[in-house]
């Protein structure tokens, strides 16, 4: 049955196993592709032609080869350079992108400075613009890319020295501008969050992680379109990617991890 075929779930690379986490979290029944593209990660300073390409390639893996019945495009950068040209083009099928969560973290806010850690593209974009323009008024929004974050990840290097550097560097200008909320703009960070958290220990600072809100997206797409899994079905869940197997077995090794306490 439709309702039975799987979810796919797409990222650059490993980043978006912190929303494959949550989606399958949040709906245990659902079977779940996930696409980690690996080969061509990272996407962050890649122009938005190229971006599109890329994800128009994996979109249709899912979509054409496994059958998927809805894509999570997991990936700020993707979601920004090419989610309304994939919601064209593989029309109904429904598709969740990562949003901003600049709106949460300035309705939280009270020293009225948000930090925000992301990539180079997801900054530059129409999608992050017009969230800090729409309910970023009165708040000062200061913005960082996280220069070799990704790269520390698809290393299995997020809890290095090298790692607390790097976060180090990205954050110190932001504290010292007083944010109090610092936004998590690329699904790769999450797995840097104990070198986060180390980093800013002694200050009164709130991570804002989105992907908790994505999985709920994805549970109100699933029902508005009665695409839920029957009850009872038993999930699959798989791991592809453009990359070689070793990348692939790598993947499922971070599920693993992703899914740890």
């Amino acid at each position: 049955m439709m309702t039975n075929a799987p979810i796919g779930v797409y990222d650059s690379g490993m980043g978006g196993l912190t929303v494959w986490r949550e989606v399958r979290r949040a709906l245990p029944e659902e079977s779940l592709v996930f696409l980690g593209d690996g080969k061509n990660c990272p996407y962050g300073s890649r122009s938005r032609e190229e971006i599109q390409q890329l994800a128009d390639a994996a979109v249709a893996r899912l979509v054409k080869d496994e059958g998927c019945k809805m894509v999570v495009v997991a990936c700020n950068t993707a979601t920004a350079a090419a989610i309304d040209f994939l919601r064209a083009k593989y029309a109904p099928v429904p598709f969740v992108g990562m949003e901003p969560a600049v709106k949460p973290a300035c309705l939280a806010t009270q020293s009225g400075v948000v930090g925000v850690l992301a990539t180079e593209r997801s900054l530059d974009g129409d999608l992050f613009r017009r969230t800090a323009a729409r309910y970023g008024v009165g708040i000062k929004v200061v913005t960082a890319p996280g220069r070799g974050f990704v790269e520390l990840v698809e290393r299995d290097r997020e809890d290095s020295p090298e790692a607390e550097a790097c976060v180090r560097a990205a954050v110190t200008d932001m504290l010292l501008r007083g944010a109090d909320q610092i936004v998590l703009g690329c699904t790769h960070y999450p797995f840097l969050l104990p070198v986060l958290r180390r980093v800013l220990d002694g200050h009164s600072v709130s991570i804002v992680d989105p992907s908790p809100a994505v999985a709920r997206r994805v549970v109100q797409l699933l029902d508005a379109n009665s695409l839920r899994a029957e009850a009872g079905h038993v999930p699959e869940y798989r791991f592809l990617t453009f990359a070689d197997e070793a990348y692939r077995r790598r993947l499922m090794l971070k599920a693993g991890a992703a899914t740890a306490p």
